[in-house]
């Protein structure tokens, strides 16, 4: 399990040094794909199977499905930490997400988010929705 927030920096070669607590618990190979709301998704392998069972399960049949697992997997890359823990992430998912330089690693339970600072600080600020807004929503659902 994934949690908490820390601040890292993106090095001129496009990479990425994951907090020690996250690469202790990730695999050796991970993969990295966008994320809703501008971030990137980083799941360990066994997440990544886990979600990609659920995508192929999804009718071809279905436009927006269609849509959804083109794109996700697309922007897709499999990848692995150097013995510093840092990886390169790809150009095309730095633009996505509007990653240059100084960027927060999120734990989000089975996966690993990361966010433009700036980015993170305004979402985080300036939701449509409160924390307690959402908690209570989350009781509607059982939560």
């Amino acid at each position: 399990m994934f949690f908490g927030e820390y601040d890292h920096s993106i090095d001129p070669k496009g990479r990425l040094n994951l907090p020690s607590k996250f690469r202790d618990k990730l695999s050796e190979v991970f993969y990295v794909t966008k994320g809703f709301d501008q971030c990137l998704f980083i799941y360990d392998e066994q997440e990544w199977g886990n979600f990609e069972t659920k995508l192929k399960a999804l009718p071809v049949t279905d436009k927006n499905a269609r849509n959804f697992v083109r794109l996700f997997f697309a922007g897709a890359q499999e990848t692995s930490a150097d013995k510093q823990g840092r990886f390169v992430i790809p150009q095309n998912l730095r633009d996505y997400a509007h990653l240059e330089k100084d960027v927060v690693v999120i734990g989000v339970s089975s996966r690993i988010v990361v966010w433009d600072k700036e980015a993170w600080a305004h979402y985080s600020q300036n939701s449509d929705v409160s924390y307690d807004d959402l908690a209570e929503r989350m009781a509607e659902l059982g939560i």
